[in-house]
């Protein structure tokens, strides 16, 4: 493995010498090169650059590429995490899918519990357990249960799906995916806050229930030595997890009880929808730096007309999490070469087996020029420019938590490598 260079020792400011720009996906009214700091005006609900660290984690979509069965794709996965945590990153994060090969994890909060038993300090989180085909108080109660028994280390990510046929197995219906999924968030989120729930809404009625398990119970805290990394037999100190500030606040700006959430936000609607419940949001892949102040420009809106402050804001734009690839080598030739072999396939062969629910026309992009796209939007290169590439979308938008797909690859060693990579090169350039 590479030694870190000198420059980790540097800790250079964020902002000092961002890579080129990648393409944006949309025009916006918010103009600026990437890579190149907004004025402080234009950085609405941005954080100031010396005020939160910037934290990585690994996305792991338990990818099934060509050739590949489903076990091996899962045991990537419980890998990757486990060497995530050693590697000192801030969190994981797990995505759900049914019926296709792009995922084969189908109940993320699930492969979570096994993960936060297989490891003891890093932050698991799912992205996202898919509120369209799961009943809000079966995954409140699983919520809470991970909650609790993990000294608080899990983390909720939600999110409406898409219009598959899942809708139809799980008998959701194409209603719960285009209107409903404000009433399943509500209905989420007063049982993970509240003491009793009942519900008389056009999709859940039933009468008042008490909540056992109790979210709002406050987390078992784990001790310093715990906390630290440190081997409970030798005392040795490991791999210390990153600092984090990712703590759900009231409009009040007052602590939430509970396991910390983000809504993964794809459009307009989805940004209100979090932004007028106090939620930070998820940010997809396909996003660039000027789709995300676009979406910022919209959570902000929205966020103000709810009633809430500025200063709160300023404070949640922290929690915001975006997602994104990092591939790492010695040369960036070499980095984006890897996936420009590997990831068209897996889209080609796990997109194309999505059906629609109704038989309504899906477009499909082009796997080799997606994979182009996100190759110059994201940390693909060397550690240098991959740092380089996060701190500039951090300077730019003010997000400081990524979760970044490592196994772009496909291939388990590589992947595990690649995030060791992460973890030993580019973290220490992250200041």
């Amino acid at each position: 493995m590479t030694r870190t260079s000198t420059r980790a020792e540097t800790r250079r400011p964020v902002g000092v010498r961002p890579p080129a720009p990648g393409p944006a996906l949309t025009p916006t009214t918010v103009t600026a090169a990437a890579g190149t700091p907004l004025p402080a005006d234009r950085r609405t609900g941005a954080a100031t650059a010396d005020t939160a660290p910037v934290q990585v984690g690994a996305f792991l979509l338990s990818a099934q590429f060509p050739g590949q069965t489903h076990g091996e794709a899962l045991d990537r996965t419980v890998r990757a995490a486990v060497a995530a945590e050693q590697a000192g990153l801030d969190s994981v994060w797990l995505a759900e899918h049914h019926f296709v090969p792009y995922g084969v994890c189908p109940n993320a909060a699930t492969l979570a519990a096994l993960l936060l038993g297989r490891t003891r300090r890093i932050g698991i989180g799912t992205a996202v357990s898919v509120l369209s085909t799961t009943h809000p108080v079966a995954l409140g109660e699983q919520a809470a249960l991970l909650h609790l028994t993990s000294d608080g280390r899990f983390t909720l990510g939600v999110g409406r799906g898409g219009p598959w046929i899942d809708l139809e197995v799980f008998g959701g219906g194409v209603d719960a995916f285009e209107r409903g999924f404000p009433e399943r968030l509500d209905l989420l989120l007063r049982w993970l806050r509240g003491t009793r729930v009942g519900a008389a809404g056009p999709q859940f009625t039933f009468p008042e229930v008490a909540v056992v398990p109790r979210a709002t119970e406050p987390p078992r805290q784990p001790d310093l030595g715990a906390w630290l990394g440190l081997d409970e037999r030798t005392g040795t100190l490991r791999f210390p997890r990153q600092r984090q500030d990712a703590e759900e606040l009231t409009a009040t700006g007052r602590p939430v009880a509970g396991p910390p959430m983000v809504v993964a936000c794809t459009s307009p609607g989805g940004v209100r929808t979090a932004a007028e419940r106090g939620l930070p949001m998820l940010l997809g892949m396909h996003s660039g730096d000027e789709d995300k102040l676009h979406m910022l420009e919209l959570y902000r809106s929205a966020w103000l007309a709810a009633g809430r402050g500025e200063e709160q804001l300023r404070r949640i734009t922290r929690q915001h999490v975006a997602a994104g690839v990092a591939q790492v080598d010695d040369r960036a030739a070499t980095a984006r070469a890897t996936l420009l072999r590997a990831m068209p396939g897996w889209f080609e062969f796990g997109l194309g087996a999505h059906r629609t629910v109704d038989g309504r026309e899906r477009k499909m992009r082009d796997p080799h020029q997606y994979t182009e796209l996100l190759c110059d939007l994201h940390a693909v290169g060397t550690p240098r420019q991959c740092a380089d590439r996060l701190l500039a979308t951090a300077e730019r938008t003010g997000i400081r938590r990524f979760a970044l797909l490592a196994e772009g690859s496909g291939d388990r060693e590589a992947t595990l490598h690649n995030i060791a990579r992460i973890g030993s090169e580019v973290l220490p350039q992250l200041g």
